[in-house]
């Protein structure tokens, strides 16, 4: 009995508990909305007096110098003039775009967001950071590894603008690819001076990374999964689960150039985990091969049915350049 009211105690406490930081995060909601609409305002209300002075070249300048003194002496910091500069920029923006403003995401997400010149980027970007809970940290990061970009080389003009409109929509295999994987956080040279396995170890030691640059959706199942073929034993690198696919998803790690026994070596692997390991609701398994190097006419030799569901992709592990990627998706 006394059991059951401890229970029903810790039970009470709990609740309470929940409904206090519950409502502590819709004042801090609340809080951040409305200051991105005071912002927005203050922006357009910039705007709107410097076009009444645009024959004076040095008027937008004077503007903002005096705002900035006098909101700075009665509300403290925060309205330096550079801020009420990005304010403007932010009612500029949005003004343009005539997108809705995210409560979901903080001041400092927007004045990295509107510092992205394209449209189409922004959005994406926008749509990733909100949806997925990115910190700042990690909307910098993905915007560095050039995601948009690297997501784009793999999709069709159609599905590029949707990128932009909806973000990544995982529906099917080719959805999570990217080409090239970027594993910067690793700290490993672009030279491959190391082994897989060191490669491998690396990506454990920062799974949460590895997690976010895979995509949407993927949780770590382990690590040298066994598999055993008539007293043989072999050793899948590293296995995750999709929940969106519903697949497992099978990755080995290559630091030299594909070959076809590699492509041979995860068929194998990805008949086991369909045969044995999946259940008889779940998807087939994907297989995702990650390499330093490939070439696409191997792959389409080995592989050439498009519903096989193994994919080779390159990985690079220092940040890739943005103007070289826009340039191939501009070729397609």
């Amino acid at each position: 009995m006394r059991q059951k009211i401890q229970r029903g105690e810790s039970e009470f406490i709990s609740g309470i508990r929940e409904l206090l930081i519950e409502a502590r995060k819709s004042v801090v909601r609340q809080v951040n909305t409305t200051m991105l609409t005071t912002y927005y305002e203050i922006g357009r209300r910039i705007v709107e007096q410097e076009q009444q002075g645009k024959e004076d070249a040095n008027y937008g300048e004077y503007i903002l110098v005096r705002l900035s003194k006098s909101l700075s002496g009665s509300f403290g910091r925060g309205f330096s003039k550079r801020n009420l500069e990005l304010m403007r920029q932010f009612y500029l923006t949005y003004r343009i775009a005539k997108s809705p403003i995210s409560q979901s995401l903080s001041w400092t997400h927007y004045i990295r967001l509107i510092r992205i010149s394209d449209p189409d980027e922004r959005s994406f970007y926008e749509i990733e950071a909100a949806e997925n809970n990115w910190s700042v940290r990690e909307l910098n990061r993905q915007f560095d590894s050039a995601l948009f970009q690297r997501l784009a080389l793999s999709r069709d003009k159609d599905a590029v603008k949707q990128l932009a409109t909806k973000g990544q929509i995982v529906e099917k295999p080719q959805d999570i690819l990217k080409d090239p994987y970027v594993l910067e956080f690793t700290g490993l040279p672009e030279l491959p001076q190391y082994s897989e396995s060191k490669l491998e170890q690396r990506l454990i030691d920062e799974l949460q990374s590895f997690l976010l640059e895979s995509g949407k959706g993927f949780s770590f199942v382990g690590r040298q999964q066994r598999i055993t073929i008539d007293e043989d034993h072999y050793f899948v690198d590293l296995v995750f689960y999709n929940r969106f696919l519903r697949s497992f998803v099978l990755v080995d790690l290559k630091i030299g150039q594909l070959k076809h026994q590699d492509l041979g070596q995860m068929q194998m692997y990805v008949h086991y985990y369909d045969r044995f390991v999946k259940l008889p609701d779940e998807n087939k398994t994907i297989g995702i091969i990650l390499c330093r190097d490939k070439k696409d006419a191997l792959v389409e030799i080995t592989l050439p049915d498009e519903t096989n569901p193994i994919f080779a992709s390159k990985y690079q592990t220092v940040l890739p350049n943005k103007e070289e990627l826009k340039a191939l998706i501009e070729k397609k």
